[in-house]
């Protein structure tokens, strides 16, 4: 006995809703990236701590229950942010140092820093979100800002390195003194940061890169003669 054609056919699975043009998946994901927005600006404009999930929410324009099917507590919406912060500024940063691969140093080292502060300076809001009050949130916030020192210390070796460490105390030592550069950097972005906040003129952009430059280059010269 054969089967009929139309018994043979699967059912078709039921289409989704769509709202303005969108299905609850793509609908799921501008309200993340509404939250995300909006506690940007919030962050920026009033600290972490100053901050409600009240106040996120009523600046999406989204429901509580919406902002916990993405985010645990207020504390997850900002590690989220500082992830997504940090990836643009990395993607940038290798972007950059890519097309300036094979230049000497200086050179190199002038564009790679000025992406670095592009990246965070173009929007004030991204420099008061990363370098602003993060260091005080929560030992989790704190182990992911350490996280993103390793990657940039490691990146800065990377960048520095004209071949491997002769050992592995050499190598140690190399990234000891890449990890302590990118401390000193991120201090200076924070005091650039918060001149301007404590009632100081902000000096431009251009200058904090030449500081930045500057203060790497300082520290390359002595790597050199160490190495």
């Amino acid at each position: 006995m054969t089967r009929s054609k139309s018994a043979a056919r699967p059912a078709p699975a039921p289409a989704r809703r769509r709202i303005r043009g969108l299905d609850a998946e793509q609908r799921s994901a501008q309200r993340r990236s509404q939250l995300l927005d909006a506690a940007t600006e919030l962050f920026a404009e009033q600290s972490f701590s100053g901050t409600s999930i009240e106040q996120i929410c009523q600046r999406a324009y989204v429901g509580t229950k919406g902002f916990y099917d993405h985010f645990d507590s207020k504390e997850a919406c900002y590690i989220a942010l500082l992830e997504q912060i940090t990836a643009q500024i990395q993607q940038r940063v290798a972007e950059v140092a890519a097309e300036v691969a094979g230049r000497d140093w200086g050179q190199r080292a002038a564009a790679v820093i000025g992406a670095f502060v592009h990246a965070i300076a173009d929007d004030p809001r991204l420099a008061k979100v990363t370098f602003g009050e993060a260091g005080g949130i929560s030992p989790t916030v704190e182990k992911q800002r350490r996280g993103n020192r390793r990657w940039a210390a490691a990146f800065l070796e990377s960048q520095w390195s004209s071949g491997p460490a002769p050992d592995e105390r050499a190598q140690r030592r190399r990234l000891a003194l890449a990890l302590a550069t990118i401390g000193g950097m991120f201090e200076l972005v924070a005091d650039w940061l918060h001149h301007h906040d404590d009632g100081g003129a902000r000096d431009d952009v251009q200058t904090l890169i030449d500081d930045l430059v500057e203060f790497v280059g300082v520290v390359y010269a002595g790597r050199e003669v160490l190495t």
